[in-house]
């Protein structure tokens, strides 16, 4: 019943006519420039790719399509040279799955056991450390569900159903609170992480791939399936860094909705298993299809992965790149009257690779005391205190880089810096996050939503919509709907109100 539903609600707001039937199962290779681009390493290009698809949105022009399956194929022969774990059918999935989250499950609770015993936490040595991972993901987390997004021309389909469900809940069916993106990007906000996009390639390859499927997901049926399939399993990861998130009093909500969303007794999980399932061809080759989902299911593990993110951590290494963000600024803003070894600070910062030796310079001069209060180092009460005369220079984040640091391996106790000012707060070990939340007390605490006025916006997209919708006519209203959810419009108001929209239609009764 809830197929025939689709099929009846949907066409005439979503779906466009499309077919993926007239593609071969055995995808082409690359030509031409493609094929010289598949030569390259395999992050290489990733964020220029990145940021070209997501402003494109919905309407990727041919030759950024050719950049993206060329991206998809140099990582689909990158990843054939690592095992697969995936059934040699899809009738072992039920059984693969079963068996991947008893294992998932027997070593969370072997961590959980540890933790009793008081061992330290696996991933996250310090908060500094922690941001720092949340920063390193955000380029994949700020398009999450994108991989399904090139479903929605054919969402009469009803093969399609659990996919198209599942890309609309990824948008929180439209409710600000649930939508992935605006989550993590909420987050990222409230933790002072500005900075996000300045990173180096392979932080960007595994939301590159998501893109690119979405732009090629008419060529790439099998691989899309695949993706899916591999993305909502129920990982080790995901449990440890929500626990430890929340232990370091950072809010975990973002993970802990994955955990409950990608359930596999009927969440996401399940459904990947489903779709896969039901899109196997009668006519076609099953064989073939079955191993380009197998790729696709390859493809959601490329390129730098959570553990990968979390072990690239540096203490060092992250402090320079706090000083280096300024430096360009910095070297410009100081009088010379200050000498440190015989080089004024614009001297220092104007060199990026002289940052190091700044560095050491300052701790020689006992401008910075590593393993101390970082109150006994000058350079820390520029930044916070009552005479910080570099107040406000760096944000919440990297002052939690710069105060770790000084503390050295007494930041292991994950407290958060000492600000100065009417919200100063004093250092000490953090309260578990949900923890807090729930022993609140007195008056609800205030949120951006007090400001709010009812039917108020401007936004020129929403009123848009809202004459579209209410129009006579239907010309238009598939096209603006599925502009609007895509990677780069579902998380704005526009876009949350749409994809309610569209999650009433393929609810309705």
């Amino acid at each position: 019943m809830q197929n025939q539903r689709l099929v009846q609600a949907v066409p005439e707001a979503v779906v466009a006519p499309r077919s993926f039937t007239s593609h071969p199962l055995v995808p082409p290779s690359p030509v031409g420039d493609a094929a010289n681009e598949a030569q390259r390493q395999p992050a290489d290009g990733a964020r220029t790719l990145y940021e070209a698809l997501l402003h494109a949105n919905d309407r990727p022009d041919d030759a950024l399509r050719t950049q993206a399956r060329a991206f998809i194929e140099r990582w689909r022969s990158e990843m054939r040279q690592q095992p697969c774990d995936l059934p040699d059918s899809p009738e072992g999935l039920a059984a693969w799955q079963q068996q991947s989250l008893a294992s998932t499950g027997a070593a969370y609770q072997r961590y959980l056991a540890e933790r009793k015993k008081r061992a330290p936490r696996r991933y996250f040595r310090s908060r500094s450390h922690a941001l720092f991972f949340l920063r390193a993901v955000a380029p994949t987390k700020l398009v999450d569900g994108a991989w399904l997004y090139g479903l929605l021309p054919d969402a009469a389909n009803p093969h399609l159903n659990d996919l198209v469900l599942t890309y609309i809940e990824e948008l929180g069916d439209g409710d600000p609170d649930k939508n992935h993106v605006l989550l993590y990007r909420r987050l990222l906000d409230s933790m002072g992480i500005v900075d996000w996009a300045e990173q180096p390639d392979e932080a960007y390859v595994q939301g590159a791939l998501q893109l690119s499927l979405a732009a090629c997901t008419e060529a790439l049926l099998p691989e899309v399936i695949g993706f899916n399939l591999g993305y909502e399993q129920l990982p080790l990861h995901l449990l440890i860094t929500a626990y430890e998130l929340d232990e370091l009093g950072i809010d975990p909500t973002y993970f802990t909705l994955h955990v409950t969303v990608d359930n596999a007794a009927g969440g996401h999980a399940q459904r990947a298993l489903r779709a896969a399932a039901e899109n196997l061809p009668a006519l076609a080759d099953r064989e073939a299809f079955w191993a380009r989902v197998a790729d696709g299911y390859m493809l959601s593990n490329a390129g730098q992965g959570t553990t990968d993110a979390i072990a690239s951590f540096d203490r060092h290494q992250a402090l320079l790149q706090v000083l280096g963000g300024r430096a360009s600024e910095g070297s410009l803003a100081h009088s010379d009257y200050c000498r440190i070894e015989g080089r004024t600070v614009n001297q220092w910062l104007a060199d990026p690779d002289a940052i190091g030796g700044f560095v050491a310079a300052l701790e020689r001069k006992g401008w910075l005391i590593q393993d101390s209060d970082p109150a006994q180092s000058r350079f820390w009460a520029l930044l916070q205190g009552e005479h910080a005369s570099m107040f406000g220079v760096f944000g919440d984040y990297e002052l939690q880089v710069i105060y770790d640091w000084i503390r050295g391996d007494a930041a292991a106790d994950g407290a958060p810096f000492l600000r100065s000012g009417p919200c100063a707060r004093a250092p000490s070990p953090p309260r578990a996050f949900r923890h807090a939340r729930r022993a609140g007390r007195g008056p609800a605490p205030l949120s951006l939503a007090t400001l709010a006025e009812d039917g108020s916006t401007l936004d020129p997209d929403l009123a848009e919509l809202r004459q579209v919708l209410a129009g006579e006519s239907t010309v238009g209203r598939g096209e603006a709907l599925r502009r609007l959810l895509g990677p780069a419009m579902h998380w704005g108001p526009a876009g949350l109100e749409a994809t309610r929209h569209v999650a009433q239609l393929l609810r309705a009764a």
